[in-house]
């Protein structure tokens, strides 16, 4: 990906991933947003800038209050190439780009509740030891799970739901009658 690269060869890779997590969050947090960068009826330069007036004020999701000149000119370049239903795609791109080079991996988990922070802290420091190397974790909330987690690392997977254990003494209660 030319970011990473560009970011990389800058020294600007911590930056830019701060720019690019307020941009997720921003996104996460509004579906106006989203609508307008997948809209087919604003042409591309209305949908380049309405999205650079956004990323002038990005302070309640970032600790600065603007995102780089380096980030406002790839989302800009993005835009202008019809590309801005892909943003959050190159944004999740980006983060295994950087995890790949820091030597982390990422552990998908899903939850049947939110997790609190403490509870985050002990699974990615379980996961750490299992893994042997830093972890992060994308978390999602599926209450269907009715209780307890599936984790998947790489290719394992962990599923300890209480969905999963129903589902399997239904098969086995099958079997025996």
């Amino acid at each position: 990906m030319a970011l990473f690269d560009l970011a990389k060869a800058e020294g600007a890779l911590d930056a830019v991933e701060a720019d690019l997590d307020a941009i997720s969050q921003f996104l996460g947090a509004s579906d106006d947003l989203r609508r307008l960068i997948r809209s087919p009826l604003l042409g591309r330069e209305q949908q380049a800038g309405a999205l650079n007036a956004l990323l002038s004020d990005v302070s309640k999701f970032s600790k600065s209050a603007a995102v780089t000149d380096m980030t406002r000119n790839f989302v800009g370049v993005v835009a202008m190439n019809g590309r801005l239903g892909y943003l959050e795609g190159m944004i999740a791109d980006f983060g295994r780009l950087l995890a790949a080079e820091r030597g982390e991996i990422t552990a998908k988990v899903t939850a049947a509740h939110a997790l609190s922070d403490k509870q985050l802290a002990a699974l990615k420091d379980k996961l750490k030891a299992v893994a042997g190397r830093d972890v992060n974790l994308e978390v999602a909330v599926d209450e269907a799970l009715i209780g307890g987690l599936v984790v998947k690392l790489g290719s394992r997977m962990i599923d300890s739901s209480l969905k999963t254990k129903l589902n399997n003494l239904q098969v086995a209660m099958k079997e025996v009658g």
